[in-house]
């Protein structure tokens, strides 16, 4: 028999779908989380539980939930795990603030919004830096803001165009061996920004400004020489840059443009003995007041719940896995490391092709 009990009232009966979910889904993922028993009627929900912790925060978390569906909102699972993490580690009471800010409508007319403190203030250094660092696990959201504020500077006429980059090395692989030509090579390693564009743009009206150089999908070693003025540059995967990459690439920065460089420090797959940009980045440019550097945790995770757990497992051997990841030595790391060697990444003018 559960020892505590909580009753929340529903003055809108109507709003019971959108709170519960389909088949019930959002409070059974409340009740696997805390380890309660969600009970849930028309006009009430109860909540038992053998601690009154648990049961406290099953509460804060429906009735934050409960605020986003009475104000007209539909609540979806990453609501409710945003929701869950936020009650867990005790600043629930600004979940709801997170919702009153639209960024933009996708491309099916929902609204983007912050679901994480850390993306609030990743987006707001956005809004008040030239050059921003995001640093932190998959599943944070930083590559789907980051492509989401450089549309929406697009569309106010901030900026005239958005460059995205990303250097192509990944464990194990060699785009050499890979087959077809250069874009069929490196396509499968750009697809969380052409998700994001897709989900924000659309793929036609993508594939117009692609085609227009409006967006710019720009290798990284093609990047030497230019000057990028008015236009909304991304960097992801940049820990897998080398240190001569991430000062070229910073210092193609030109009048009113911003730099966001993304990166997941976990996730290095640059041959041995090559430190990674991003890390020497952060040690060289810290001090620097236009720069900033955003660190997200597995708290700012908008995936299964799980996803957050595994990120703190690994994180907690993460020196003994970096290791043993290593391989033994590599023929072109000392070209690599220095920056002879340049990873291609799809560019507009191969898109076209």
């Amino acid at each position: 028999m559960q020892e505590y009990s909580v009753e929340i009232t529903l003055n809108h009966p109507d709003d019971v779908l959108s709170l519960f979910g389909t088949n019930e889904r959002h409070l059974k993922l409340i009740e696997e989380n805390l380890n309660v028993i969600i009970h849930a009627r028309t006009e009430r929900v109860q909540i038992l539980g053998d601690d009154e912790e648990s049961v406290e925060l099953a509460r804060l978390t429906i009735q934050a939930l409960l605020v986003l569906v009475e104000r007209g909102m539909l609540v979806n699972t990453s609501d409710v795990v945003a929701a869950l993490t936020m009650a867990q580690d005790g600043s629930i009471d600004k979940f709801v603030a997170l919702y009153e800010e639209e960024i933009i409508k996708d491309n099916s007319g929902k609204p983007i919004r912050v679901k994480t403190l850390g993306q609030k203030v990743y987006v707001d250094s956005i809004k008040s830096h030239d050059v921003v660092f995001g640093i932190g696990p998959a599943g944070t959201g930083k590559t789907f803001l980051a492509v989401t504020l450089a549309v929406t500077a697009l569309k106010r006429g901030q900026v005239k165009r958005i460059v995205l980059t990303r250097p192509a090395v990944e464990a194990g692989e060699s785009l050499g061996f890979l087959p077809g030509d250069l874009k069929e090579k490196v396509d499968p390693y750009l697809r969380p920004v052409y998700d994001a564009l897709y989900q924000i743009l659309g793929k036609e009206q993508t594939t117009r400004l692609m085609e227009r150089e409006i967006i710019e999908i720009a290798p990284l070693a093609y990047m030497r020489g230019r000057t990028l003025e008015d236009a909304f540059v991304i960097l992801d995967e940049a820990q897998n840059t080398t240190i001569m990459q991430m000062k070229m690439f910073l210092t193609r920065l030109g009048f009113n443009s911003k730099m966001i460089i993304n990166g997941d420090m976990s996730q290095i797959d640059l041959p041995r003995r090559v430190k990674s940009g991003l890390v020497d980045a952060m040690e060289k440019l810290k001090g620097i007041k236009a720069i900033d550097f955003v660190h997200f945790s597995a708290s700012d995770v908008v995936r299964h719940p799980v996803v957050a757990d595994i990120i703190n497992a690994y994180e907690k051997d993460a020196p003994k896995f970096n290791l043993e990841e290593k391989s033994e030595g590599s023929d072109q790391a000392e070209e690599v490391a220095s920056g002879l060697t340049e990873y291609p990444v799809i560019g507009a003018e191969d898109v076209k092709k």
